[in-house]
């Protein structure tokens, strides 16, 4: 547990009322949270955050969860003896892998979430893109350039997937009727072959297509950083565009923000990175002055 200072009952009071018109705000609106990172692998912050989604879900506000899962994935994998293969730095999926990605996320992961935001009074429903049809997936592929023969190949990724269609019936039965959809990144294609999906791709198209208030990304780091280090409170997708193509958004945090930027074109208000480690990160996000991490927008 985190201590924290007494604090008084005036304060106490006060500090719920400053956060009312956050809360009039985002009032019956749907907000994803993509959960993931090492805040997702230590107990007292997983519990933590199954409280804050329950209190939102008090508050009127309707969250929907989706969630990663890369650490544990490749734990099991060591476990089992299984080797992966990499290349340009993304893990090759194939058949033996796929079994475990879908067994870990749909299953351990997916029903611990469910677990700890149940015993914090909520009810929340594990699912995967399978269900309902949720969301349905192509084969993804990645390009790089041979060093030998400075030739752009193709690299067949195996069953990774990108999200090509969501359908929102089975969400539509769950959001707005005090149930908490938790959602693994796993979708099958057309022809029935299962696909492991990036989480934060995942979530960009469920909040794209449920035309979300808010996306928020829980990752690792604060969130956008200029080329001092220094956190970017706000930026507009313009802005962000021209910090990629100037190199100060480099590295893992371009497909990030790339999430973003689709995610808003698809009908999301706003994205915002967030650092999943710090305590009550969604709660000081939606419900105080100053925000956390980097909000970006149209």
């Amino acid at each position: 547990m985190i201590d924290l200072p007494n604090i008084s009952p005036q304060d106490q009071a006060r500090i719920l009322s400053e956060a009312l018109p956050h809360m009039q705000q985002y009032d019956e609106e749907t907000i994803v949270i993509k959960y993931g990172g090492h805040a997702m692998g230590e107990e007292a912050l997983a519990r933590q955050f199954a409280r804050d989604i329950v209190l939102l879900e008090q508050t009127a506000i309707n969250p929907v969860v989706v969630h990663g899962g890369g650490p544990q994935i490749a734990a099991m994998l060591a476990r089992l003896g299984i080797k992966s293969e990499f290349a340009a730095g993304l893990r090759i999926t194939d058949a033996a892998t796929i079994e475990i990605v879908e067994m870990v996320l749909a299953g351990s992961i997916n029903k611990q979430i469910v677990s700890h935001i149940n015993e914090a009074g909520g009810k929340a429903v594990g699912l995967s893109g399978k269900d309902g049809n949720m969301v349905t997936a192509t084969k993804a592929t990645r390009t790089m350039v041979d060093p030998d023969s400075n030739i752009e190949k193709i690299i067949d990724l195996g069953f990774v997937g990108e999200p090509d269609k969501v359908d929102l019936t089975l969400l539509n039965q769950l959001i707005g009727y005090e149930l908490i959809p938790v959602l693994a990144p796993v979708a099958a294609s057309k022809d029935g072959h299962t696909f492991n999906v990036n989480a934060d791709t995942f979530a960009g198209a469920v909040a794209g297509a449920l035309k979300a208030k808010r996306l928020l990304l829980l990752t690792d780091v604060p969130g956008v950083l200029d080329k001092s280090k220094k956190l970017i409170p706000e930026l507009s997708v313009k802005d962000a565009r021209k910090l990629i193509a100037d190199g100060t958004i480099s590295g893992g945090m371009i497909p990030k923000v790339e999430t973003c930027i689709y995610s808003l074109e698809a009908g999301v208000e706003g994205v915002v990175i967030i650092d999943g480690k710090t305590p009550h990160a969604v709660l000081l996000e939606l419900f105080t002055n100053q925000g956390t991490g980097t909000l970006i927008h149209k």
